[in-house]
């Protein structure tokens, strides 16, 4: 929590949100409650997500976690969606 200056990392729209009526950035700390520790591609499994390295790390408050994991995961199955919909080459 040190590097984050105990505050949620979450900035302009991570999460869905500008933070744009507190400067670009999430203001949940720690003083608030919990924050977590993930990294800032929060589509990894967890298998993954345990061997990112420590200066890979972000904190977030519990809000802006769920709502940018929902978005992170919801463009990869757009972009997923968008390759499969392309017919295969025949030459």
């Amino acid at each position: 929590m040190e590097p984050a200056g105990h505050q949620c990392q979450c900035t302009g729209g991570l999460c869905g949100s500008q933070h744009s009526d507190t400067g670009l950035r999430c203001l949940h700390t720690t003083a608030h409650g919990r924050l977590l520790v993930a990294p800032a591609d929060l589509t990894l499994s967890t298998t993954a997500a345990a061997a990112v390295p420590v200066e890979e790390l972000r904190a977030w408050c519990a809000s802006c976690h769920v709502k940018a994991r929902n978005r992170q995961l919801a463009a990869a199955r757009e972009r997923e969606q968008q390759g499969a919909d392309e017919p295969l080459s025949l030459f």
